[in-house]
């Protein structure tokens, strides 16, 4: 996939018989699939090396929004409502630095970019097993994973149970009930912390374990679609980015945004990825150590550190300038973009900033920091 991102085509066509059927090794077949093509360049019964560019494979299409946005369900409300938007952000713009936000909170389920993984997670899961198991799905999550599985359980008829930390606010536990999906607080502060016992829970009781921390489906879809919309949502605004700036907690989306924008840009674009500072607690986002799968595949350019009030402080500075309500994760981000431009890291030029999801489900943190600070 790096290899074809680089090169911005395929070099070698895959192998077939006379009745389709693969040759031999089927790794490009397999590249092509997960990078999201329509086509499949194809040679009979020998190897041959003829170039293709993506774009004649239907690599971008994909990403094909419904202009007047009607759709036929609510899955389709999902998918064919992508892109996200991306919007510049007038107020932290300034002396030749332009910021652009990609606003992962106008997904339609969890209001985060975690209705992603939920959908795919979900779908091949269901391509994969078909009516073998039992309807019923357990994950770990702090809210959003949850939220957007529990609106797939609902829609193909499944049964939910969520196990969600301690730490996390109390509103999580009546907006996943809501949904329809059964609630149990589990006494630790990190989802990670229990996710073999809910493993366990799945396998005893017979249900299905999606585990986000470990599905590479929740790489694969950021790959293959919020990397590839934010590349072409660029090239619409004539921008390429000097750097990318996110928050991990699976490291899913950012670590697919570091691996397509390496690639496809020759390391041209940074990448740096924003984490709690030690012994801070923010929703959605986690240090690295704590133990992360797909920040290992890529070569980010840095991590900052943030505490919980520089994250709640972000998201009440993005509310009072640009009138837009974000997520904790989201104003760790914007806290550790001003770090990086505070020390000088980022000169002038473009940057993107991903906030995963809208605020609305923070009240909580914001009302105890507005109670404590006045």
């Amino acid at each position: 996939m790096a290899e074809m991102l680089r090169e911005g085509g395929v070099r070698k066509p895959v192998v077939v018989n006379e009745e389709l059927r693969v040759l031999g090794n089927s790794t490009t077949l397999e590249a092509l699939r997960r990078l999201g093509v329509k086509l499949v360049p194809v040679t009979y019964g020998k190897d041959g090396e003829v170039f293709t560019p993506l774009e004649e494979l239907g690599f971008y299409e994909d990403v094909a929004p419904s202009p007047l946005r009607v759709y036929n369900s609510t899955l389709e409300l999902l998918y064919r409502g992508w892109p996200t938007p991306l919007v510049k952000l007038q107020a932290l713009s300034s002396n030749g630095v332009r910021v652009w936000a990609k606003l992962e909170g106008f997904n339609p389920y969890s209001w985060s970019i975690k209705d992603r993984i939920g959908w795919y997670m979900f779908v091949k899961a269901l391509e994969r097993l078909g009516e073998r198991r039992r309807k019923v799905i357990y994950e770990a999550t702090s809210t959003n994973t949850g939220l957007a599985l529990a609106a797939m359980a609902a829609i193909h008829g499944f049964s939910a149970k969520f196990y969600i930390p301690s730490s996390i606010q109390k509103a999580s536990d009546t907006l996943l009930k809501v949904m329809g999906a059964e609630v149990v607080r589990v006494p630790k502060t990190l989802t990670i912390e229990f996710v073999d016992e809910v493993d366990e829970a799945a396998k005893r009781e017979g249900a299905i374990h999606l585990n986000q921390f470990e599905n590479d489906y929740n790489f694969e879809v950021h790959l293959r679609f919020t990397a590839k919309e934010l590349e072409l949502q660029l090239r619409h605004a004539g921008v390429t980015p000097k750097a990318i700036v996110g928050g991990i907690g699976t490291s899913g989306h950012m670590s697919a945004i570091t691996f397509y924008f390496k690639n496809k840009f020759n390391d041209s674009v940074r990448v740096y990825c924003v984490q709690p500072a030690p012994n801070e607690v923010i929703p959605g986002i986690r240090r690295v150590e704590s133990g992360m799968k797909w920040i290992h595949w890529v070569n980010i350019d840095g991590l900052i550190d943030v505490s919980r009030d520089e994250a709640i402080e972000g998201a009440i500075s993005v509310a009072r300038s640009e009138g837009i309500l974000v997520g904790l994760s989201s104003g760790a981000v914007i806290a550790g973009f001003r770090k990086l431009l505070e020390s000088g890291v980022l000169g002038d030029g473009d940057y993107v900033l991903v906030f995963p999801d809208h605020g609305f489900k923070y009240v909580e943190q914001f009302e105890e920091y507005l109670s404590r600070k006045g």
